[in-house]
């Protein structure tokens, strides 16, 4: 049993070596590289993007660049697609994930999120000419442009309304100008993100949803130091009026709250 006690010695001792990169350490390491390694996607406008220069923008890109500097850094982005990209924390291919990720039950398992940083809600959306839809109980029997999968589709069909199949918000809010649908129930930050560059559009917030759905700079556990890092450098540029200018720019208002 001699041969069992010294593997299980040289595995310890091996986690010992390895352990400090995962537990505090890798503050230290960003600081010494002089980068934050930040997980994007790239092509989900307007929060990590490409310009028509081909040049990666967005709220997020910029909440990234804002919070390395607060760190003493330079902000080194790695792009990926959705599904993979939480995953590539795991891997290790970069120290966070900047790029609107939800704080749900499930990830928090798993992960450490820094404190919020962006507030969604549901929002019932009406042409502004019509008066008749109030709240999201004066769906009844109206026709409701949705993503029949999504949740805000299932909440307009709980609300009673007759769901019009759309594949996504730009669709939805076509309906909604051209008379095919009476309302849409969508996501807050993309119908400000939709009238920040078509103010005169004829559609208005009728309603919203109590709740709000967060979202925070997402991390590895067992990175203490990081993470309180982290979460200062988003104190420092929402008192020092960065993370305003950054949300005015792309929203026209404050999007933490």
């Amino acid at each position: 049993m001699n041969w069992l006690k010294t593997l299980a010695a040289a595995a310890a001792l091996q986690a010992a070596v390895l352990a400090p990169a995962h537990a505090g350490e890798n503050l230290a390491a960003i600081k010494s590289a002089g980068a934050l390694k930040i997980g994007t996607e790239g092509t989900y406008a307007p929060f990590t993007y490409h310009d028509a220069d081909g040049k990666l923008v967005g709220f997020d890109v910029e909440i990234g660049e804002a919070v390395a500097e607060k760190l003493g850094v330079k902000a080194e982005f790695l792009e990926g697609k959705w599904d993979g990209l939480i995953a590539g924390l795991d891997a290790n291919r970069y120290d966070t994930v900047i790029n609107q990720v939800g704080i749900t039950e499930e990830r928090k398992k798993k992960y450490d999120f820094s404190e919020p940083y962006i507030a969604s809600k549901a929002v019932l959306i009406v042409r502004a000419d019509d008066d008749s839809i109030k709240g999201f109980s004066d769906l009844k029997g109206k026709k409701a442009a949705q993503s029949l999968t999504s949740n805000f589709g299932k909440l307009a069909q709980q609300s009673g309304a007759e769901l019009v199949g759309t594949d996504g918000f730009d669709q939805s809010i076509q309906l909604v100008l051209t008379g095919r649908a009476d309302a849409t129930i969508n996501d807050s930050l993309s119908f400000l993100d939709f009238k920040k560059h078509k103010p005169d559009a004829n559609v208005k917030i009728a309603a919203e949803q109590e709740g709000a759905d967060y979202s925070g700079i997402i991390i590895r556990k067992g990175e203490p130091e990081l993470l309180d890092a982290i979460n200062k450098a988003l104190a420092d540029i929402k008192a020092d009026g960065t993370y305003q200018k950054i949300s005015d720019k792309y929203f026209g208002q404050d999007v933490s709250k």
